[in-house]
């Protein structure tokens, strides 16, 4: 089995005894908001503070003070999404299609005609309310491919959200709640975080409702765990159970240092190895998806490893920090460079490399285009090269719904509409616009009439050329109606999606 966890939705429900329990117990609130879109705010600010434990001072008898200033700034999020089955286990208790059931309980018993059927499955997790008109941060996985996401307020109100964005890759997601003058929390400093000082995490544990658990810093810095593709976890001891996911580790200053999101657990439950994606990562993913709408990485084209004992003495190196430059990607910027095959990365930009992971995780969060000074040991001699970044190809785009494609909450995925595309689709040179990919099925766009291939010139009467353009458009039409302007075979005509 494997013993990490990282996905903390209701789905994954660790004690059969207490599961039907936990779903009763979640549905909280009365007040459903309604969702529309607004401009994204100006950009979070960080605050300059670390935790600022003394290691003479005398440890807090009480935290009351700062879990109640902190509390009100801490959501839960229910998501509701529907997955299609393939008619198994007809008649049998949701719980019996848990994962973690079945690893050990086997697949349960076969509907006899098999028929594909759509079923509604809930996913349980938290947020943290950064900003007064609404933004909440949380995990991608809690919110990935729902199709309804209610937010409950530690008053117990139900607010309606809607999706901003999400990065797969960091597991970062933001969503939206129409309201204003709510409480947030302060972004600290998670550089400055020290193992060693007191953590406390605040989350939705199994829906029993908010609960603040303490413990410490146990690590930082934590990769290669296989849980997300760029991983630099805060470690912790305080207690992370399901339904913590996308909740807050704060200081005793009361201030964000890391969104929960992973637990390594034999039993699926705490034991003590809690990580979460630090602050300043989940800030930067944020201001990208909220002045972006996706998140751009930078490119050094290269297939790095981890530098071991023996490979440092193969190589006639002094210790084993460092990334060793096992294949270089033809064509790319760090080809162009002259970074060769076999080549030894210490230093980016002045600053050492300790290993393979840290350097990735530095030329993901740089820009494409910004320039990249490395210092390389090259055959026991030292040089320097300096590579322009490009930008991270096959990047997953930030979508409400999860699809790898440039996507909207009406349904709607679409691409740039290249030349060779247009081509294809035999249509003339100066036609501009996107092209529809995908057509979510019982969406808005599916009940408007939309299909794959059509290309979507306008946008309510405005010209849309790619689809950054294509995104803002639709952000400014909220949940309104959108007329589209819309080429199939070469013809155009108006496509109406009807408002929310």
């Amino acid at each position: 089995m494997n013993n990490i966890q990282p996905r903390f939705t209701g789905k994954r429900l660790i004690a059969i005894a207490i599961s039907a329990a936990l779903a009763a117990a979640f549905v909280l609130g009365n007040v459903i908001g309604s969702a529309s879109r607004r401009q994204a705010p100006s950009l979070i600010p960080m605050v300059s503070a670390s935790n600022g434990a003394s290691g003479t001072a005398a440890l807090a008898t009480s935290f009351a003070a700062v879990v109640k200033s902190a509390q009100p700034a801490v959501v839960s999020i229910a998501s509701t999404k529907v997955v299609k089955t393939n008619g198994a286990d007809e008649g049998l208790s949701p719980l019996f299609n848990d994962p973690m059931f079945r690893q050990f309980f086997g697949q349960g018993r076969q509907n006899p005609f098999g028929k594909p059927r759509e079923e509604r499955e809930q996913g349980l997790g938290s947020g943290v309310i950064v900003s007064p008109d609404g933004y909440i941060l949380t995990n991608n996985h809690v919110i990935e491919g729902a199709s309804d996401i209610k937010v409950y307020t530690s008053n117990n109100r139900e607010l309606k959200a809607r999706v901003i964005g999400a990065d797969p890759k960091t597991d970062i997601a933001v969503v939206k709640v129409e309201e204003k003058n709510l409480p947030t929390l302060a972004f600290a400093d998670s550089a400055q975080t020290q193992v060693g000082d007191i953590a406390l995490a605040i989350g939705n544990p199994f829906g029993v409702g908010q609960t603040v658990t303490m413990g410490i810093i146990s690590a930082t810095g934590r990769g290669n765990l296989g849980i997300e593709d760029y991983e630099d976890f805060i470690q912790t001891d305080a207690a992370i159970n399901p339904g913590n996911s996308g909740g807050a580790l704060i200081n005793t200053s009361g201030q964000l240092i890391g969104v929960n999101t992973a637990i390594l657990s034999r039993a699926g439950g705490n034991q003590g190895v809690g990580f979460a994606v630090p602050a300043n990562l989940a800030r930067t993913v944020m201001n990208q998806l909220l002045k972006n709408g996706k998140v751009t990485r930078g490119y050094l084209g290269v297939l790095i490893q981890p530098i071991t004992p023996e490979i440092a003495k193969a190589f006639n190196l002094v210790d084993a920090r460092g990334a060793l430059v096992g294949e270089v990607t033809s064509g790319g910027p760090a080809a162009k460079a002259g970074l060769a095959q076999g080549d030894v990365i210490t230093e980016l930009n002045g600053a050492r490399v300790e290993d393979s992971r840290e350097l990735r995780l530095k030329i993901s969060q740089m820009a494409p285009g910004s320039s990249a000074k490395l210092k390389v040991i090259r055959d026991g001699a030292p040089r320097e090269i300096s590579v322009t970044l490009g930008e991270l190809p096959n990047e997953k785009t930030a979508a409400s719904n999860g699809n790898p494609e440039n996507s909207s909450p009406d349904g709607l995925s679409v691409e740039n509409l290249t030349p060779q595309i247009a081509r294809q689709l035999d249509l003339p040179s100066n036609v501009s616009g996107v092209i529809v990919t995908d057509v979510q099925d019982g969406s808005r766009a599916d009940d408007a009439g939309l299909r794959r291939g059509d290309v979507i010139q306008q946008v309510n009467r405005k010209p849309v050329s790619n689809t950054a353009e294509f995104d803002r458009a639709m952000k400014q039409a909220g949940g309104k109606s959108v007329l589209l302007l819309v080429n199939r075979n070469g013809h155009t005509s108006f496509v109406a999606i009807a408002a929310q």
